[in-house]
């Protein structure tokens, strides 16, 4: 099965933070409410199978853990399935040590067993599970992760990086900036009861979930064809959560894909094409080259505009 199996009809996309709700290149956290934790919708069976189907092609690629980050990963583990079982209980049922999906054959184990738990927990939801720790030598970094739907990049060039190596393509978020800072103290001040959450968005010639193409080879793919008719909106709704017996921070991705078309599904499409093209004009060439639009820029705000 292929990504391109996820529903794309038009339909109104669900979260739009090209709206100028939210600027680019900004941290722009929110609280969380935690009933709001995980986002769960039609195509949840779809995710799941692309995650499986990925795992089996690019294991090494999907899922990475270094030493001692066994007790936050179960601790994930616990926290995801009591949370799903509680918030949506006609899709998941916990029977034993075990908790089942409707629609899935195979239940995913709870308790002991070789398969990590991060990468059991990724098994239950559409989101991306990343497990960040802290040590003296490199401060916050990433330990371990459950990555199949990375946006312009690899866990593999992250995994074990610090937050500062993280961030360095970003920019004005490398170490030494005034946003990297922020980062570190918002990680370090972040609490059990006080999770967060942030979107952001990019554009991709496709409608594939995964994507580890560096942002200049995705904009390459981008053909003279119409611009509206190849390109897809990619917002990612990130959530970070302090763990509350180890200490590490959860973050978690979720990917929603629009064409950008289906913005003719909103009820504001004129005022959020609009907040779109200014957003896209306000972007700087490090900025657009990072995004991997540069050379389309025009014929985006120009499609945009006739929606």
């Amino acid at each position: 099965m292929m990504a391109d199996d996820v529903d794309h009809a038009l339909r109104r996309p669900a979260h739009t933070p090209y709206d100028g709700s939210a600027q680019p290149f900004t941290i722009g956290l929110q609280q969380l409410d935690l009933r709001d934790w995980i986002e769960i919708d039609e195509n949840l069976l779809v995710y799941l199978a692309e995650k499986q189907r990925l795992f089996a092609l690019h294991g090494e690629r999907i899922f990475v853990e270094e030493p001692g980050t066994s007790r936050g990963q179960k601790e994930v583990l616990g926290l995801l399935s009591a949370h799903l079982v509680e918030h949506y209980p006609s899709i998941y049922r916990r029977k034993g040590d075990t908790i089942a999906v409707a629609g899935r054959d195979e239940p995913v184990i709870l308790g002991e067993c070789e398969t990590p738990f991060l990468d059991r927990a990724a098994r239950l939801v559409q989101e991306d599970l990343v497990l960040m720790r802290k040590d003296e030598q490199r401060g916050w970094h990433l330990g371990a992760a459950s990555l199949s739907f990375p946006s312009s990049w690899t866990l593999l060039e992250k995994f074990g990086r610090s937050m500062d190596d993280i961030h360095a393509p970003v920019p004005d978020f490398g170490a030494g900036t005034r946003n990297a800072g922020l980062i570190t103290r918002m990680f370090d001040n972040l609490r059990p009861d006080r999770p967060v959450w942030r979107m952001n968005w990019s554009l991709q010639p496709d409608g594939n979930l995964y994507h580890p193409l560096a942002s200049h080879e995705k904009g390459a793919l981008y053909t003279d064809d119409d611009i509206a008719a190849q390109s897809f909106v990619r917002v990612e709704r990130q959530t970070l959560r302090k763990l509350p017996a180890s200490g590490d921070i959860l973050f978690t991705i979720r990917i929603h894909l629009d064409p950008i078309r289906a913005l003719k599904k909103h009820p504001e499409c004129r005022a959020i094409a609009e907040a779109f093209c200014h957003q896209l004009e306000a972007l700087n060439p490090a900025q657009l080259h990072y995004k991997g639009i540069m050379t389309i820029r025009e014929r985006l705000i120009g499609a945009l505009k006739t929606l």
